[in-house]
């Protein structure tokens, strides 16, 4: 699949999350050698309630299940917004080779923003990144959902777009 292609998926689940009232980042997890999608997520962290229940989290949990192990190699990871600190370590942590985003995060982005943690020579592994992909549409994407819970009163829920 090509990168567009899985951001297509990515969003589709980003799209199911706003739905249901969570922040709408969706994240798919392709798998090369059987050239299917082995893990699916999107965020969870309001209805389950889980601080960990990121859409690359959920993805990933999935995929390890899937594959029967911890490491989820050979695999192309693709998320709507740059991941945090804890996505990103996760990302590391389970030695995914490949990773595809599409915005990046000012206030948490811890692949290229804030810190390059996919990239850092210092740790046991480093993921290939490709950043920007549909990125003004995963964009799109978060700053309607901010926009209508401003619009409905809702508070506690900071934007990670909110100074672009």
């Amino acid at each position: 699949m090509t990168n567009d292609e899985l951001m297509s998926l990515a969003i589709d689940e980003a799209r199911l999350a706003g739905e249901r009232g969570e922040v709408p980042i969706g994240c798919v997890i392709w798998h090369a050698p059987t050239a299917r999608i082995i893990g699916r997520g999107h965020n969870t962290r309001e209805n389950c309630p889980d601080p960990t229940a990121h859409a690359e989290i959920v993805a990933l949990r999935q995929a390890a299940t899937e594959l029967g192990h911890w490491r989820i190699l050979d695999c192309t990871l693709a998320v709507t917004l740059e991941p945090c600190p804890m996505c990103a370590g996760a990302i590391v942590n389970a030695r995914i080779p490949k990773l595809v985003y599409g915005c990046g995060d000012p206030k948490a982005g811890a692949v290229r923003t804030l810190y390059q943690l996919c990239e850092d020579s210092r740790l046991n592994h480093r993921v290939e990144v490709t950043a920007d992909v549909r990125a003004d549409e995963c964009a799109d994407l978060l700053r309607s959902f901010f926009k209508a819970q401003r619009a409905a009163g809702k508070r506690g829920r900071a934007s990670p777009l909110s100074h672009h």
